[in-house]
Parts: structure tokens; sequence; C-alpha cells
């Protein structure tokens, strides 16, 4: 009798071969181009990761944008910065069309291009030299001139915070024509040239005044342009009342420095502005930023009300994580080493406190928090146990989860489990960083493939959802009509597994939602 194990029959669909090996040189799936390419979009920070340098990710990125045409690359740029809410990895994209294809890029060029900080990345990355031009063109400097001119003075002014370039060095490159004395006087004075106030701007005839201490009146512009000059109490509290939703969560530190929560009516105030429904969903906050402000906060300066407030809006920013009623689901959470590195990777000076384990730890946590009936099975080399109770805070049970600290990564070990003990399941998302290599096999199908085949045969209709919370080209598990691939950690994640979950049926599904995106 031949070997039962080694020649077991798997019931269901015909399994494929691995086609290529991950970072750790295992067995895996390559993903096609444009799936490879969401994958970037949306996870990517041009940082240093676990995995992978900044430099191979540009490399990997402009590869694969020479391989898909340069209308994906434009609907792949708005999906990453519209449902994303990326930064670097959209500007990048709209640099490369700079180069490929600048009609479609005129095209998307505004709803990529959102703000200041966006128009800096861009031109920096143009100018660099990477995406194929050094120089701009008629065109790019075309848009600019059109973005610059489309901007009130009040949002030049708020846009003129930063460096490298500056705003003023952008005006100078790009030349825009004014269309009046006013707006005239207004480059100048970004670019640094004296202008009388009688042609300025209000806007900036009150920075000035305040800046030279002439006017207490604190003007309604980002903190940055003016603490030139010392501020007084008041004058912190006036601007952290004043705050966007955005500035405000980033900056409590600061402003408890400045004693801005010495005023019993300011905590109370800034408090309920944290936890204000209206106002998150405005600020587009990502969940995972909510939880980089939670991290951050220095709990000896700041008052109890203002981190229960942070707590408070988490709460409010996962409310869209769907329920599935009447299905079995296991959410499997990786907690191996390589999810200790920074999620938005290695940057000095800028990187992030959150890391990999702690933004799946918050998926988990958010989806166990509308689906309470729901197993939670954190895995490494094997599957770990975790005190996870669904009644608490999502704050709460994310961190019980990060703060398991595991070894090796085995993306099969929890579906292997469920096997085992013949378990009937609906829904499995797996959260991970999907560089598997503890089960790895010399030859055919992943152990995950296999795994969930076996599965399968006892649950027909089960799917199976794998996140990517990092820049990869490799799955475990490839993209079929029950298996969904997906990169990211916006709420727009839960959203598109929802339409998955109901309605999904296609292999490429995720591409597809990205092709259609309008341009």
């Amino acid at each position: 009798m031949a070997n039962k194990q080694l020649f077991k029959t798997f019931i269901g669909k015909f399994i494929r071969s691995t086609d290529t090996v991950n970072s750790e040189k295992a067995p895996a799936y390559k993903f096609s181009d444009r799936q490879a390419l969401a994958q970037y979009a949306a996870t990517g920070c041009l940082n240093a990761t676990f995995y992978a340098n900044a430099e191979m990710q540009l490399a990997t990125v402009l590869e694969l944008c020479n391989a898909v045409e340069p209308e994906f690359i434009a609907k792949t740029a708005l999906y990453a910065r519209e449902q994303s809410m990326m930064k670097d990895m959209p500007a990048l994209l709209a640099a490369v069309l700079s180069a490929r294809d600048t009609e479609i890029l005129e095209r998307i060029f505004p709803r990529v291009i959102s703000n200041g900080k966006m128009l800096r990345n861009y031109v920096q990355m143009v100018r660099s030299g990477q995406v194929g031009r050094k120089s701009f063109g008629s065109a790019p400097r075309r848009m600019i001139r059109t973005w610059l001119a489309s901007r009130t003075a009040e949002q030049l002014v708020s846009a003129s915070v930063g460096a490298s370039p500056s705003l003023g060095d952008i005006i100078k490159m790009a030349r825009p024509k004014p269309e009046s004395p006013e707006r005239e006087a207004l480059y100048g004075w970004l670019i640094g040239r004296k202008k009388e106030f009688a042609t300025l701007p209000k806007i900036v005839c009150d920075v000035e005044t305040f800046r030279k201490g002439e006017s207490e009146e604190i003007p309604d512009l980002p903190f940055q342009l003016l603490t030139s000059q010392t501020l007084t109490e008041q004058q912190w509290r006036e601007i952290a009342r004043n705050a966007p939703w955005q500035t405000l969560r980033m900056n409590l530190n600061t402003f408890a420095r400045h004693g801005v929560f010495q005023d019993a009516e300011m905590v109370e105030y800034i408090a309920g502005k944290l936890r204000n429904r209206d106002a998150i969903r405005r600020a587009k906050v990502l969940p995972y930023q909510l939880m980089t402000a939670f991290y951050y906060a220095d709990k000896s300066i700041l008052p109890a009300q203002i981190c229960d407030a942070l707590q408070d809006a988490m709460e409010i920013a996962t409310e869209n994580v769907p329920a599935f009623e009447g299905k079995s689901i296991v959410i499997c959470t990786d907690v191996s080493g390589s999810m200790q590195s920074p999620v938005t990777g290695y940057r000095k000076g800028s990187t992030s406190v959150v890391r990999c384990v702690d933004v799946a730890a918050l998926i988990t946590a958010a989806l166990l928090r509308v689906n309470r009936s729901a197993r939670v099975l954190p895995f490494e080399n094997n599957v770990v146990w975790a005190d996870i109770n669904p009644r608490d805070t999502v704050m709460t049970n994310a961190k019980k989860l990060a703060d398991i600290r595991g070894g090796g990564t085995n993306c099969s070990a929890p579906i292997q489990l469920l096997n085992w003990h013949n378990e009937s399941v609906d829904i499995v998302i797996m959260v991970s960083d999907n560089e598997s290599w503890v089960d790895a096999r010399s030859s055919g199908a992943s152990a995950l493939m296999q795994e969930w085949e076996t599965l399968k045969s006892r649950n027909p209709g089960a799917k199976l959802v794998c996140i990517d919370l990092q820049p990869n080209r490799t799955t475990q598990a490839y993209s079929r009509e029950d298996i969904l691939n997906i990169g990211g950690f916006s709420d727009t994640v839960f959203t598109t597994i929802e339409q998955f979950i109901t309605t999904g049926n296609s292999p490429e599904f995720w591409v597809n939602e990205i092709e259609a995106v309008e341009l």
C-alpha cells in the first residue's frame, strides 16, 4: 500500500502549486502585476520594512508601473489616496504618470494632489529623477499653476508649512501668472519678497501683524506659522480650540506642555471635540492613527478625560466594521517576530511607534467588537492563547494581542488547528505580513492552501480573507472565488471585506474594485 499521508487526496478544486518564493525564500504564489501594485499602493510608505528597504520598494513600484497601463496606475493612485488615505504612494504614482501619460495625470491631479503636503511630495519625487524625468515640462507645470490658482489665500498660507521643497520653491519653479495684484503680492510673500500690506490678502496681514507683536488676535492658521514668538497660555488655548481635528489629535502633548489643559473648561471642550462623531468622519481618521495618538499620549501630563476620549474616538472610527450575522467567524492574528516592525517602516527621526502587530491586533479587536461570537486565533510558530473579551474596548483587546511576542511565521497553523478539530467555519480572516516560512513545503501547494482545501471539503461555502499589512508581491493563498487578498490599514478594508463576503465571486475582486474607480 502506498504512503497514504504522502498521497492523500484533497477534496475540492485542484490546488495550484506555488510558483515563486517570498522574502524568507519559502514557496509562495506570485501576485499579478495589478494586484501587486495595489498591495504596494495601499501599504507602502517608501521606508525600510522588516523585509525590504526603501530603495527596493521604489524599484518594485517602478517595475510594476512599467508592467501595467497608465490608466490602471491612475486608478490605483486615486484609490490609494481617496480610499486608503495614503500619502507617499499616490504622489509617487502621480510622478510616474508625469513621465508616462500627462493627459491621464491631468484628469486625476487635483484629486491625488489634494493638499500642500501632497504637492511637495509630488514635486520632490519628480525633481529627484527617479521616475524618468528631472524637469517638469509644460504639462506638469500647467497642472501645478492650476492647483495654485484654485487655492484661496488662506489655503496657500496654510500650505506654506513644510520645506524640501517649500511652497515658495514650487512657486519659483512653476512661475504662475497671478490673476490679480493681491495674488501677485501673495506669491511674492510666499517666496520671501517684501510687499506693502496694502496689496496683500488680509490673512497675510494678520500673520505679519501678529508676528510683529502688533496684534494679540490669533490668525486661524496652522500654529507652526505662529510660534516664531512666545505665546501665552491663553493664546495656546485659542489655538487648540480652533485647531482642525487631525491637528488636535497629533499635538495633544504639545498643547498639554503649554498649559492648555490647566483649564477644566478646555479639557471638557477638547475631550468633546475628540469624541465628536461628525468631526471624526470629516477628518477621515484612520483607526491606526488614533492608536498612534493613544500610544504617544503622555499620560503624565494629559488629563484622563483626554485619553478616555481617544478610546471613545476609536470606538466611533470602527463603527463601519461589518457584522456577519449568523456566520461562524475565525480571526487569525499574526503575532510573529516580524510583526514587531513599524507598520509604516523605519525612517530616521520619524519612525512610527505603531507596529504591524498593533494594527493586526486593532483590526482583530474591531472585528470582534461587532462579531462577538467570533474566535480569535493568534499565531506565530503555532497558535497561541490570548485572554480576549469581546466586551472590552477595541484598544484594550488590541493591546492584549499586541503584547504577545512570538517567533516564526506559520500562516497555516490556525487553519490546521480548525481541521484537527473538524470545526465548521464560514469566514476566516487572516491579518499578517504574509511572509510564512515555518510551514514551507518543498513542492506542490502551500501549506495554507492545502489546509484551506481540507477545511473547504467540510465547509464548501467558506471564504478566506487575507489582509496584508506590508508591501508584498506574494501570498500564501492565491486569489480565487473564495479567497480575497487585500492590503492596507484604512477602514476601507472593512468595506471591501463585507462586499466580498456578501457578493464576491471574482478571483480578482480587489483589483476589480480599483478598476471600477472613475477617472
